[in-house]
């Protein structure tokens, strides 16, 4: 069907410019439902299915959850020393805050608790529906509506069933952090010992600190030197008999993000190391002191807005921060220098990101670990054995090996035209604005392909996001239409402009990044071209202009939607009918200060 030069495609035969058409029998705002399919129950999903049922009149919601549990990879991840690594208060939704985290960086069953709660108090279990993967998902042009297949395990048989559901909307919210990676070592499923990946580590039952109180005289190994891996060396060293950590390459090291300001606010002496745990008088001033609590935040959002300036080559922050950080660097290893020589990067700060790791530098100057930084040639069944000879014994060995970031689908999505999304991103991910594709109508993608942030918040850009996704089905609500489409050269100038800005950062730099899907060079996949304030902008006001429409009734003009003139309440004398004098439809403006007219111009009286 060929689309007209305003992006609209009409279903009828009907001459242009006819002057009389039937005028719709139906008000401007009468409810259609409009059934919306969420994939994922992470911080993303959650958020989305709270503002879709607070914000459209009449939809039918479902969230499809593959997991046991809602929290994404606040549920999946269970191993010992999980924490956030920025500060907790940064790191919630910005509806919903939480004044009572236990320590400036959160341990991990304390923010999938946050998420527990949130699902309730928003009554999102009503929707939905947990050990239910999404494996195929196929939109049908004629109906303008996407086909899903979902797996599910039977509770009868034991065995898996498929069902099928259909939807007029598919919301992505896999997020980028879902399927964990085994590294490509030989002999890795020989080894006799206990073999966890990061991701793969389940206490049952008990907590971490019960399992690990029995590894006493273990010796442990852990591969990697991303988050996880930090937090496991620090959390194990002083529990088990021997930790040996197992880095490929080099990388930045931060003391914990904002500790000064942390330490500022609470009053404590800056000079002073000490905990990171809230004491509880602490505890009691954040959450009844509304004031202290807002200044607390805002100080520390603040300064993780404040960061961007890193990103850029040569920039004073980030001359500044190589500096800062490779003396950092060498105070915490004094014990064992040798090992600031094999950590020292050769590349900008924020090539990879940037993690905090309190007390890894510590631990890895211990009598009890060592730091092998030679390449490993195979595991055997007792251990690990390294290219140039080298043997260690080993009862436990982590892989903390990061996941899969080359954003290749585990399930099938299929857009016009039986077009696959994997073929489409091949060789690497197109979007728009990182939350749509051409040829996959009435989808929209949340923490997808080039949306996460290298210095900010990630979750208000994945709130803007939601919102984006929120506004574009109230347009296909309000406006009768059956889909709404990014048009391909939107989809091409974004490319073209995520190819060129990043040219001009840090990120190109050699160094091996899931922001650049696992490789050392290559195209970035996983950031936004620019801050999240810079997202939050783009985001704010949609650019309807950039998509293409199809409309659900066969009437050629396009006012058809005005329906017949008025309005529900009007035409059945029910509901609110002075709406237009309450908020948020009534905006008053702030008058202003006397002050804020010095120095204007005043508009000159008229002749």
């Amino acid at each position: 069907m060929k689309m007209p030069d305003n992006g609209l495609s009409y279903s009828s035969q009907s001459t242009p410019g006819t002057s009389a058409f039937p005028i719709g029998d139906f008000c401007i705002d009468d409810s259609r439902l409009t059934k919306v399919l969420i994939v994922g129950a992470g911080f993303s999903g959650i958020t989305a299915g709270i503002r879709f049922q607070q914000k459209l009149p009449d939809v039918g919601l479902t969230i499809y959850e593959k997991s046991a549990g809602v929290g994404g990879v606040w549920f999946n991840n269970k191993y010992p020393g999980l924490t956030c690594d920025v500060p907790s208060h940064s790191y919630q939704l910005t509806f919903e805050q939480k004044k009572d985290w236990s320590a400036l960086y959160a341990p991990g069953p304390e923010i999938r608790q946050y998420l527990e709660d949130v699902v309730e108090k928003y009554k999102l279990t009503r929707y939905l529906k947990l050990k239910h993967e999404v494996v195929h998902a196929q939109y049908n042009e004629a109906a303008g509506r996407w086909h899903v297949r979902v797996r599910r395990q039977n509770a009868e048989t034991g065995g898996l069933d498929e069902l099928e559901d259909t939807a007029d909307v598919l919301v992505c919210a896999m997020g980028s952090l879902s399927r964990w990676n085994w590294p490509d070592i030989e002999g890795l499923q020989e080894f006799k010992g206990t073999l966890y990946h990061s991701a793969s580590f389940d206490p049952a039952e008990k907590t971490w600190q019960e399992v690990v109180e029995g590894w006493k005289d273990k010796r442990v190994g852990v591969i990697g030197v991303g988050s996880s891996a930090l937090q496991l060396v620090a959390t194990l060293q002083p529990r088990v008999k021997k930790v040996v950590n197992y880095v490929r390459g080099k990388t930045w090291f931060s003391g914990p993000f904002l500790v000064e300001a942390f330490q500022e606010l609470l009053g404590r002496d800056p000079e002073v190391a000490g905990s990171y745990e809230f004491t509880s008088e602490e505890l009691e001033r954040l959450k009844n002191d509304p004031e202290f609590y807002q200044k607390f935040r805002m100080t520390l959002d603040t300064a993780l807005m404040s960061m961007h300036p890193l990103t850029k080559p040569d920039s004073l922050m980030q001359l500044g921060a190589q500096e800062g950080l490779r003396r950092y660097l060498q105070q915490k290893l004094e014990k064992k220098p040798w090992i600031y020589e094999k950590l020292n990067p050769d590349y900008s700060v924020v090539c990879r990101r940037l993690t905090p790791g309190p007390g890894y530098l510590e631990a890895l100057c211990s009598d009890s670990a060592d730091f092998v930084s030679t390449t490993i040639r195979r595991i055997t069944e007792s251990g690990i054995e390294t290219i140039d000879g080298e043997y260690q014994d080993l009862d436990i060995i982590f892989c903390a090996t990061g996941y899969d970031a080359s954003y290749r689908l585990p399930m099938k999505i299929l857009g016009r035209n039986g077009v696959d999304l994997n073929d489409k991103w091949t060789p690497h991910p197109v979007t728009y604005l990182s939350i749509a594709v051409d040829s996959f109508p009435n989808m929209f993608l949340l923490l997808g392909p080039n949306s996460n942030i290298a210095t900010g918040s990630i979750l208000a850009n994945m709130e803007a996001q939601v919102k984006y996704a929120v506004q574009a089905t109230a347009k296909l609500q309000r406006e009768r239409l059956k889909s709404i489409e990014a048009k391909p050269e939107a989809v091409r100038d974004f490319d073209q402009y995520l190819e060129t800005y990043f040219s001009k950062t840090v990120h190109v730099e050699k160094c091996r990044s899931w922001y650049k899907g696992g490789k050392e060079d290559g195209r970035v996949v996983g950031l936004w071209p620019g801050s999240t304030l810079h997202a939050l902008r783009t985001l704010a006001n949609p650019r309807w202009e950039d998509s293409n429409y199809e409309r659900l009734d066969p009437v050629e003009n396009r006012f058809y939607w005005l329906g017949d003139g008025q309005t529900n309440a009007e035409k059945t004398l029910t509901g609110d009918r002075v709406w237009y004098l309450r908020e948020p439809w009534l905006d008053a403006p702030s008058v202003p200060a006397t002050s804020e007219l010095h120095g204007v111009p005043q508009a000159s009286k008229p002749p």
